[in-house]
């Protein structure tokens, strides 16, 4: 019947159960990426190709996918990340909890300037500094927040604290 194969060995199908079975599942109805248009609350204007990426990242979203934008420096990969956070907290009114957001140290302050001028409406909470916050203080900070802005060092450094915030 419908046999296939790969790399010559036939298959008869495939079968799984638990969250992996309810994940496929999703795979049985039939939806398309579409062009959204772009947040309302965003500070600036997506270009074409910004617009469609912006809404490749959020129909990955709804599939529980994740992604990877790889484009030449300078494209608007961050403004793209930054439309899906808007988008994310005007479809819900407020973050369920706040989006974690590791960059490299050289643009840490560059993400937190871009989030200002782009989406003033987003609270961020940046985490860095020999005098940052932990534990329980750390969580009683990002209350409220919309992202949490970090480097790979310090998130690496500070781990324990990082992993205690839903």
């Amino acid at each position: 019947g419908g046999e296939t194969s790969a790399g010559g060995l036939p298959i008869d199908g495939v079968v799984s159960d638990g969250w992996l079975a309810e994940w496929m599942q999703k795979f049985q109805q039939s939806d398309k990426l579409e062009q959204l248009p772009q947040p309302k609350n965003l500070e600036g204007q997506l270009r074409p190709y910004q617009l469609y990426g912006y809404s490749w990242l959020t129909f990955l979203r709804k599939w529980g996918m994740g992604a990877l934008l790889a484009d030449d420096m300078g494209l608007g990969k961050t403004i793209q990340t930054i439309s899906l956070l808007l988008r994310e907290k005007g479809t819900k009114k407020k973050m369920s909890a706040p989006v974690l957001l590791i960059a490299p140290t050289s643009v840490v302050t560059n993400w937190e300037r871009e989030i200002g001028r782009f989406a003033p409406g987003l609270r961020t909470y940046v985490h860095r500094g020999a005098t940052r916050l932990k534990g329980r203080e750390m969580r009683e900070a990002v209350k409220g927040q919309d992202v949490v802005l970090t480097s790979y060092p310090v998130a690496r450094l500070d781990a324990e604290s990082i992993q205690s915030v839903r």
